[in-house]
């Protein structure tokens, strides 16, 4: 009974974290233009490091365990880092959208190699 108690709760959990993540980017309008998810991205950069700062805090708090500090993360700046993903994005689609077509194309080149050279 426990087992299946447990395997519920996982269940409903993975779900709330799935619906979360489908309610921010549909809330935070990312599937929109790349200006507004380059935005978000520069303010995730600067609140999510405090946050999970606090949050360690707030455990051991509540936990009464020490947490060692962990160094801070490196700064690395790839300056067209935020602009060329947009575009890889876009042409990891495109490739993927003529895959069907060129799959095809293929296999008939492959269709006519073969009965070329098996006469």
């Amino acid at each position: 009974m426990v087992a299946r108690v447990w395997s519920l709760m996982r269940f409903l959990i993975k779900g709330n974290v799935a619906g979360g993540a489908v309610y921010l980017v549909y809330d935070q309008e990312l599937l929109g233009p790349s200006d507004k998810g380059e935005a978000l991205l520069w303010k995730a950069e600067e609140v999510v490091p405090p946050a999970m700062y606090q949050f360690s805090q707030y455990v051991c708090q509540q936990t009464g365990l020490e947490m060692p500090q962990l160094p801070a993360p490196p700064k690395i700046n790839f300056p067209n880092f935020h602009d060329s993903w947009n575009s890889g994005i876009i042409s990891v689609m495109a490739a993927l959208s003529v895959a069907p077509t060129k799959a095809r194309e293929y296999s008939k080149e492959g269709w006519e190699y073969v009965k070329e050279h098996s006469k």
